[in-house]
């Protein structure tokens, strides 16, 4: 998900840093970005979007933007009866779709595909106003679930075909892999990314085979919507694709209680939560869970191109990303000349809340977000960090803006050291040897997503193998890995399990099945042969076929 970066940062020059102080679109105040009015929220039109909801409860809840604190709409809330009746009907469903052809299935997301790009100022302008992101994140969302869509659809064969293996007798014993799917596929998604979040990890699991029940988090359930509403629009049947909405600790744990395999995106300590259940039914699951990503600055790295790209790492929808940079790593030669970069095209970036595509970043999402990021800085602040920019709560943007930060000075006894913010606050470290670095970089329990900076890309590849992480980008902050679909995404150590995207994107959602048949004689010795003579014979065969180079 590459953001553009701003013209003005194009012409800053190096000699002469300072840049506007107070490069803000107007948010909640501005005519021209008001809220009311909005197709996106008039009543039969939330009404159209949630009538794709499997909720029968009778109970409802209010859905407000953090754009400006108005509410978007009124969603109704499923029971647990919802989440029985939804995997009844998803199963019925599944076992139709499983027989349906690879191409039927890719002739259909190749429909969704169109639908997405079709209707993408609905998706961006949806996305804005439930997470209060810049329009052009919301575009990467859109942007990036196409890509998906259209990936599957023409990879699927290659995934998903039956392949053949050698048998233990050559010419007599034939193996055949067979990918089935798993059944009904739970999706637990998060606020931060409300479309592509809501609806990536399903389209491989749908061209799989399976059907997929979903709960997109509370806070953007409109978004998520949108995307259902596509779904049913494309051609798929309305049963594959199941919505249910609620409080994660009910209907979240009813689907883990139900489904066939759990595909969840969201804190660490959840994930735990997840995973233990997902171990008490013996299901599998994929977890995409927190991360402190570290970014690198090497002594021979190009200064404007990792001090622009240091910015898009790290404030990219406001910080709040699970592969978005944290801690910046930059080598002692070139530290001083890379901050005042790195400061400066902070301080330029055009700050706003609401649709305009000029806004360089948004405002975070709630209230807890808003909390976690202030306690962070104040704490550091208390204990003899600085703040060389931002740090301030910014409620004449949005009511949850807090300003894009960068702290030097941080130390392990602070919170921020090695606990996530999820939000624009970065810390700035000095490093003397290359060694340290990527020591100070494997620092702590996360291993999700690296950058290192530097001119020799050789060199830099290298260097990632000894970063314990499941992405690392060079010359890069996340967009080169996220971007790339055949390239799987995922976190070593606590910072996750399993793998989004590529082979293994598609292949979690299936079963490896050996089918083998046997021709001729079966794998026994026959009637005029001893046990013993028999043994001798399979031993003699084997030191031929091995001396012959037979690998298997």
């Amino acid at each position: 998900m590459c953001d553009a970066v701003s013209p003005t940062l194009e012409y800053m020059s190096a000699r002469n840093p300072e840049p506007p102080k107070d490069r803000t679109v107007e948010g909640p105040h501005d005519p021209e970005h008001n809220i009311a009015g909005s197709y996106a929220l008039e009543p039969e039109y939330v009404a159209a979007l949630t009538s794709h909801l499997l909720a029968t409860s009778g109970e409802v809840a209010q859905s407000v933007s953090p754009v400006n604190g108005q509410p978007l709409g009124v969603i109704p809330q499923s029971s647990i009866d919802d989440v029985d009746t939804a995997f009844a009907r998803a199963r019925a469903a599944q076992a139709t779709w499983a027989r349906t052809s690879i191409d039927e299935r890719a002739r259909i997301m190749m429909r969704f595909h169109d639908l997405v790009l079709k209707h993408a100022e609905e998706i961006m302008e949806m996305a804005v106003w439930e997470s209060a992101k810049a329009r052009r994140d919301a575009y990467n969302e859109v942007y990036h679930v196409a890509l998906t869509a259209r990936y599957y659809a023409r990879t699927a064969h290659r995934h998903l075909d039956t392949t053949r293996r050698a048998g233990v007798l050559p010419g007599l014993t034939r193996i055949d892999l067979n990918r089935v799917p798993k059944g009904v596929v739970g999706i637990i998604s998060p606020w931060n990314y409300p479309f592509t979040m809501a609806m990536s990890d399903g389209l491989p699991a749908l061209m799989a085979g399976n059907a997929v029940v979903t709960k997109a988090d509370s806070q953007t359930m409109l978004t998520s919507l949108v995307g259902v509403r596509l779904l049913r629009e494309a051609g798929f049947p309305e049963d594959l694709w199941i919505a249910v909405a609620g409080p994660g600790s009910k209907i979240g744990t009813a689907i883990i209680g139900r489904a066939d395999y759990i595909c969840f995106t969201g804190s660490t300590a959840t994930g735990k939560r997840v995973a233990a259940g997902c171990a008490e039914r013996l299901i599998n699951c994929s977890l995409e869970l927190g991360g402190k990503n570290p970014l690198l600055v090497l002594e021979d790295a190009n200064i404007e191109r990792a001090s622009e790209g240091a910015v898009r790492a790290s404030y990219g929808n406001a910080g709040q990303l699970c592969v978005s940079t944290e801690r910046l790593f930059v080598a002692d030669a070139i530290y001083d000349r890379f901050v005042a970069r790195f400061v400066a095209r902070t301080e330029a970036m055009t700050l706003g809340a609401g649709q305009d595509w000029s806004i360089d970043m948004g405002s975070l999402i709630s209230q807890d977000q808003l909390d976690t990021g202030l306690a962070h800085i104040e704490d550091a602040v208390a204990k003899g960090a600085t703040v060389l920019t931002g740090g301030k709560h910014r409620p004449d943007i949005a009511p949850y803006f807090l300003e894009p930060t960068i702290l030097e000075g941080v130390t392990p006894e602070m919170d921020i050291y090695a606990n996530e913010t999820f939000g624009p606050v970065v810390s700035l470290y000095r490093f003397h040897e290359e060694t340290e670095a990527i020591a100070l970089a494997n620092e702590g329990c996360y291993g999700l997503n690296a950058s290192v900076w530097t001119k020799d890309a050789k060199r830099g590849r290298a260097i990632a193998r000894e970063i314990k992480a499941g992405t690392v980008n060079v010359n890069e902050g996340y967009a080169a890995t996220f971007g790339s679909l055949e390239a799987p995404m995922g976190g070593m150590r606590e910072s996750g399990l399993g793998r989004r995207q590529g082979a293994e994107g598609i292949h979690r959602y299936t079963e490896v099945q050996s089918v083998g048949t046997q021709r001729l004689h079966p794998l026994t010795q026959p009637w005029l042969l001893s046990n013993k003579q028999w043994a001798g014979i399979t031993s003699l065969n084997e030191k031929l076929m091995t001396k012959a180079g037979r690998r298997a």
